[in-house]
């Protein structure tokens, strides 16, 4: 069983510490924001199907 189940911590700390780390040129939004927009974006296309 330790040997199938291994390697599975190891090779997911590489993405952990690849997506924890902190770019200076990343585009930086408010989750409040993309929430909004996501809505947005279902009502017009709510109102393009309706027409």
């Amino acid at each position: 069983m330790s040997g199938s189940d291994s390697g599975g911590l190891m090779s997911s700390a590489g993405l952990v510490r690849y997506f924890d780390a902190e770019d200076r040129n990343a585009i930086r939004l408010d989750p409040r924001t993309v929430v909004a927009a996501g809505m947005l974006f279902g009502v017009v296309v709510l109102v393009l199907r309706a027409l």
